[in-house]
């Protein structure tokens, strides 16, 4: 017989294979650098109230430093997190890093909070192999999202045959593509479509210099001979850590445009290069993203959904130049931001 918990979870699995948007959650900090719960949970709200599909908690937005045993924050911020959004019908994602051992305590942890899914930051150590075991090894606990995450920010280049295996994993139900990089992104889709999971594997883009363009197109690839269409059905960004109203509106249009309403095409190709200048500044592409947190903290902070742009690292801060380019993108498009949407609420959702 079926638990109350056998059924969230399934519903989760559903909805996350359907597509959504899904938000990757910064951590809100205060001028000491501690956590600051009520800021926190502010943004959970904010994120479920725009409509997103669910949350990612523990990834590269909420900054890796959180695994850090001495930092001690992974459990407290997953917790808040979960019990923010108990109730709803969010899709609750959980990062998990490390080494195989340290991968599965994380999950295990994510489990007993409620969470459905764990994305699986890559570890640089472990060879292809290892890589492949530790994410078998993880789907015993909790069905898997693979992460093809770019080496800038600590990913590293994966084969394609690499990809194939993975998809093959039962228990890997989803990939974020990640990786800033075409040839990279394609190797992901040829061996998803190798490995025959192109019909129920979830492809979320995390490309944020290519979203709307992922979002768009249905790839299709050529698999011994024989072509295979597969799409992105969603997206798990940083980018939509920010104006998630607008992102949860974007990621609607793609589906139409993806359906032939060529309107809905042709404006979702327009606003392709604004939403792309608008990360280039927010992510401090000209910088090899230095800035990428304290950028996406300096949106919200302009919102007073965060206090400041404080990370962990004192560091990690905006870099030369950023602050000019946040304020260009800022008034440039107007059309891309949902000021209006969180200052309505914002009281309610820091309450």
């Amino acid at each position: 017989m079926l638990t109350a918990s056998d059924t969230r979870q399934t519903t989760a699995l559903a909805r996350f294979a359907r597509g959504c948007a899904i938000p990757a959650h910064p951590l809100a900090l205060d001028a000491e650098r501690r956590l600051d719960e009520r800021r926190q949970r502010a943004l959970t709200r904010y994120y479920l109230a725009s409509g997103a599909g669910g949350i990612a908690v523990g990834v590269h937005t909420t900054q890796f430093a959180i695994h850090d045993p001495k930092v001690g924050l992974l459990a407290p911020v997953l917790e808040l997190a979960a019990e923010t959004a108990a109730g709803s019908e969010a899709v609750m994602v959980a990062g998990a890093c490390g080494d195989t051992a340290q991968a599965v305590r994380e999950a295990e942890l994510a489990a007993s909070l409620g969470y459905h899914l764990v994305l699986l930051s890559p570890y640089a150590p472990l060879d292809e192999d290892a890589l492949i075991e530790r994410a078998r090894a993880v789907g015993e606990v909790l069905p898997v999202i693979g992460f093809y995450l770019q080496p800038a920010v600590g990913g590293r280049q994966l084969s394609r045959g690499f990809w194939a295996r993975l998809a093959a994993l039962e228990s890997v139900v989803g990939i974020k593509v990640a990786p800033f990089d075409r040839y990279r992104t394609l190797d992901v889709l040829h061996g998803v479509c190798a490995a025959g999971r192109q019909g129920d594997l979830a492809l979320y883009t995390g490309n944020d210099d290519h979203i709307l363009a992922d979002l768009v197109a249905p790839h299709r690839v050529v698999v011994d001979g024989q072509p295979v269409q597969v799409e992105f059905v969603g997206g798990l960004l940083g980018q939509w850590a920010v104006w998630a109203r607008t992102a949860v509106g974007l990621l609607d249009d793609a589906r139409a445009a993806r359906g032939g309403d060529d309107a809905a095409l042709r404006r979702l190709l327009t606003l392709d290069g604004h939403l792309t200048d608008a990360n280039a500044a927010i992510f401090d592409a000209a910088n090899g993203y230095h800035g990428c947190i304290p950028g996406i903290h300096e949106v919200l902070r302009r919102q007073g959904l965060l206090a400041g742009r404080w990370c962990l690292d004192p560091a990690e801060e905006l870099s030369p130049g950023q602050l000019a380019e946040l304020d260009r993108v800022h008034a440039a498009y107007p059309h891309l931001r949902d000021d209006d949407f969180v200052a309505e609420h914002l009281d309610q959702w820091m309450s």
